[in-house]
């Protein structure tokens, strides 16, 4: 989990330093590569990236924006704890907008829907017997990207993406629980059986169904790793 992200091969499309910086640092910081409570340098990043350190400031300005860093001052730059106060509320606009999603889906998937979403399915079964939890945690948002432009309302993708951000940090640590990928699995098997019997209420049960297992494995994580938590009353690591 210490293994971090090569910087992107994005650098060579034009797009912009700060903005190369960001989405790498994003990327470590959601899928755990950079742990909560971890000492941001600015200038090994600059050094890191081949890059000065206004655009590396930017990009960490940004971050501390979205809280995913802490600005401390006389203290230092680190890599935020999760938020327990905020993992509920993302979980709640998820599934008013997922179970939303799905009902479309199975209105307006057709076969050809299906056919993509079974062979994410296969990704992800794939991922589960390589051990790989990031391979399985990408195609997992893969899965429900995908249900989002089934439904004919892809913009509603990047607003789950933004509402989940500290939720797909906490869900890192949940996967190699035991059974816990395979048990995904079959619940979005369950989603893409009833998209392909074109039933929208029963689409929207297995949908909350899936996503009401996301909070209850939360005490469990959270006592195996109380460092990484903080709760909204002091910012403070959990103990």
């Amino acid at each position: 989990m210490n293994t971090p992200t090569p910087p992107s091969p994005v650098a060579e499309s034009g797009i912009s330093a700060s903005r190369r910086v960001y989405l790498c640092l994003r990327q470590r910081i959601v899928e755990m590569s950079m742990l909560p409570g971890a000492r941001v340098v600015e200038r090994e990043i600059a050094e890191e990236f081949g890059t000065s350190r206004t655009p590396v400031h930017e990009a960490v300005q940004r971050l501390a924006d979205e809280g995913l860093i802490e600005v401390i001052p006389r203290s230092g730059t680190f890599v935020a704890r999760i938020p327990l106060d905020q993992l509920e509320e993302a979980n709640l606009v998820r599934h008013a907008l997922e179970t939303a999603v799905i009902e479309k889906a199975a209105e307006r998937a057709g076969p050809e829907g299906a056919a993509r979403l079974r062979a994410i399915l296969d990704e992800q079964e794939a991922a589960i017997a390589a051990k790989d939890f990031r391979a399985f945690h990408r195609s997992d948002e893969m899965f429900h990207a995908a249900l989002t432009e089934l439904s004919g309302y892809p913009g509603v993708w990047p607003i789950i993406l933004q509402a989940k951000t500290q939720m797909d940090r906490y869900r890192q640590l949940t996967l190699p629980l035991e059974g816990r990928m395979a048990g995904v699995l079959e619940e979005h098997r369950a989603v893409v059986a009833a998209i392909e019997a074109r039933d929208p209420a029963a689409a929207a049960g297995a949908m909350r169904e899936h996503l009401d297992h996301v909070m209850p494995v939360l005490e469990i994580t959270r006592k195996l790793r109380p460092e990484f938590f903080t709760s909204h009353l002091n910012g403070r690591p959990l103990r």
